[in-house]
């Protein structure tokens, strides 16, 4: 190869990289509104939840559509709440995923509490904690005060919707979080094989992240927003009957107050996205300069998950 086509080879290599990254960031013209319409209705895909008898909120990323025709593929990326109660059939059934890596965000508090994942054999947690700002502690204090009063100053009169405002925008603040959630989109660019991310209840670091990585690989902003809001269906008998107990058991005379703290909403995510916009500019600033994502990487998760 001489120098003038070697030259040639490296500025195509730059191109496709830059066109990987533009597309992964959705840096597309903005489109008419029919023209979105027909786009969102391309992109728009059934979730593919991985039935487990201990977890309710297990899904498959893929099978979403992007800006540019393209689809995000199934069996690379998997979201999940905790997998610390699965049950053999549940173990058998993560172990057809073939997976190669789960991170677990919990932190060690919730560790403490609720346990270690139970995974197939030859498969060890990659442990990133990612915090929740008080969060799992403030709702357990609030239940085992066992006094509505209480549990009504803690959580009532929106505090527990500002309480899930502060841990979303910590998701971007805090330098721990942006480091954990880096490592693993770099994971996810890197690694070969399907890896799998989850937190407690899998719906807001979990939730976040998957939108995110949504974002970067181009699926556009109201598919990725439909796959965050989506917990709320997979959650909602779960979450329901832990009210309904607690009710039962003379706990908590309003358990509805939990209501906020078990459901994701729009305005958490904007939360967070306002804190992103504030402190990085757009979505490429936060990847690059609070994950430490490089151009490779992002062409990377490109052309792991998009086919």
């Amino acid at each position: 190869m001489n120098r003038s086509t070697r030259t040639v080879t490296r500025v195509a290599r730059g191109a496709v990289a830059a066109v990987a990254a533009a597309l992964a960031l959705g840096a597309l013209p903005a489109t008419a509104p029919a023209a979105a319409a027909a786009a969102q209705h391309r992109t728009a895909a059934p979730i593919h939840q991985v039935v487990l008898q201990g977890a309710v909120n297990v899904r498959d990323l893929g099978g979403y559509g992007t800006y540019d025709g393209a689809r995000v593929r199934y069996g690379v990326a998997y979201r999940a709440d905790a997998l610390n109660k699965t049950t053999d059939t549940d173990v058998a059934t993560l172990g057809r995923l073939g997976l190669r890596e789960v991170v677990d965000f919990r932190t060690p508090f919730e560790l403490q509490y609720d346990g270690p994942d139970r995974l197939p054999s030859g498969l060890t947690p990659t442990s990133r904690p990612v915090t929740d700002s008080g969060l799992y502690a403030q709702t357990l204090t609030a239940i085992g005060s066992r006094d509505p009063a209480t549990q009504d100053a803690m959580l009532g009169h929106g505090k527990a919707e500002a309480l899930m405002r502060t841990v979303y925008g910590a998701f971007v603040t805090d330098p721990a979080a942006r480091t954990q959630f880096g490592a693993t989109l770099k994971d996810l660019a890197t690694t070969p094989g399907p890896l799998l991310f989850h937190c407690t209840s899998g719906k807001d670091r979990t939730g976040w992240l998957s939108y995110v990585l949504l974002r970067t690989v181009g699926v556009p902003e109201a598919t990725a927003r439909g796959d965050y809001l989506a917990s709320n269906t997979f959650r909602a008998a779960a979450d329901a009957a832990l009210r309904a107990n607690l009710k039962q058991s003379g706990v908590m005379q309003n358990p509805d107050l939990l209501i906020p703290l078990q459901e994701v909403r729009v305005d958490y995510l904007d939360a967070a996205l306002s804190q992103l916009g504030s402190q990085y500019g757009d979505l490429y600033g936060y990847l690059t300069r609070g994950l430490g994502l490089s151009l490779r990487d992002l062409a990377g998760l490109r052309a792991r998950l998009v086919a």
